[in-house]
């Protein structure tokens, strides 16, 4: 790129060590998680970024595996919530008490007060009890009586729902949606690494030898150091060229609102300087696209029952808005 491109906020040696960070952590939670580099580096990307993860897939692919791998390696507390038709918001977020000792009242923290949050199988809970999560996602903290009470920071949510399987579930609004920064799919492994993975003696799944990498005061500073990472005013008319693609498409009921996009530029950021760059460029656009703005994409019905998908729908305007080229800065 061009002048107009030209990097700036966190110095070469800032992004230098924060890509070396960003490849300590892989590597420790790809001990418990093989073959799944892709979506590890995905997570990590939301974690630098202050947003929240949503793991679909079907059982057995290592999503409850890969959320404890990415607490322990980061360090932090890490807490889990099964949720069930029976749980109620005060079992996530807490409660007040009386406690007999000295007749006062106090508050009971919840799960929720964790730097890892693992929310597994959140589609099996009822409504109330998914909304309650959204307060403490979007604003980071929790009200309780009329008393508000902060979160740890860094504060990162992994939610995972079976696709598949749809007994006993409430599909999640678009509002909750909206509050997952990324969606991430695992899949199954390829030969290679399922055959490492079936190997007796394997590592794969061993959650209690991933290596705490950095801590989460450090976590914190890195990420707001990350958020003056240079983005051009071309890839930003690029970003919003893209959400306007998308928005206008026929098959489009809802696109990404103006908060989607910024969450994507969030991201760009932060992939960029794992990257090494501090600056991006229209190939982080491309490769963050799907995972950041597909889960912020409702079909109409007719599209849906065409055989359509947001992703499709989002490929489509990829190839359909021109990216910034150098000679045009």
């Amino acid at each position: 790129m061009t002048s107009t491109l030209a990097p700036a906020g966190p110095s070469e040696a800032a992004v230098a060590a924060f890509r070396q960070l960003h490849q300590r952590l892989g590597d420790a939670v790809e001990t418990a998680l093989h073959g799944k580099r892709a979506a590890v580096d995905l997570v990590l990307v939301s974690v630098f970024a202050g947003g929240h993860v949503l793991l679909e897939d079907v059982p057995g692919t290592g999503k409850t595996t890969l959320a404890r791998a990415v607490g322990k390696a980061l360090g932090g507390d890490v807490r889990r919530v099964q949720f069930t038709p029976d749980l109620l918001p005060s079992d996530v977020t807490g409660t007040t008490v009386f406690d007999p000792r000295d007749g006062q009242i106090r508050f009971r923290e919840g799960p929720v007060f964790a730097h890892v949050v693992l929310a597994d199988e959140i589609n099996r809970a009822a409504a109330k009890t998914q909304s309650s999560l959204l307060e403490v996602m979007a604003e980071r903290t929790v009200t309780v009586d009329g008393e508000s009470h902060r979160v740890p920071d860094p504060f990162l949510v992994i939610a995972t729902q079976n696709p598949v399987d749809l007994d006993g579930t409430y599909r999640l609004p678009e509002a909750q949606l909206d509050r997952f920064l990324v969606r991430v799919s695992l899949g199954f492994p390829d030969a290679e690494h399922e055959i490492e993975v079936l190997r007796p003696g394997s590592s794969a799944g061993h959650v209690d030898d991933v290596a705490a990498v950095t801590t989460p005061e450090e976590v914190a500073a890195t990420a707001r150091a990350l958020e003056s990472l240079h983005v051009a005013d071309l890839l930003l008319r690029y970003v919003r060229d893209l959400g306007v693609a998308i928005r206008e498409d026929p098959r489009v009921r809802l696109g990404a609102s103006t908060r989607g996009l910024r969450a994507l530029v969030r991201c760009l950021q932060v992939h960029a300087a794992s990257q090494g760059r501090n600056y991006v460029v229209p190939g982080d656009v491309q490769r963050l696209a799907e995972p950041v703005l597909a889960h912020r994409t409702v079909l109409t019905r007719d599209a849906l029952l065409a055989g359509h998908t947001p992703v499709g729908v989002v490929h489509d305007a990829l190839q359909a808005v021109p990216p910034p080229q150098p000679d045009g800065a």
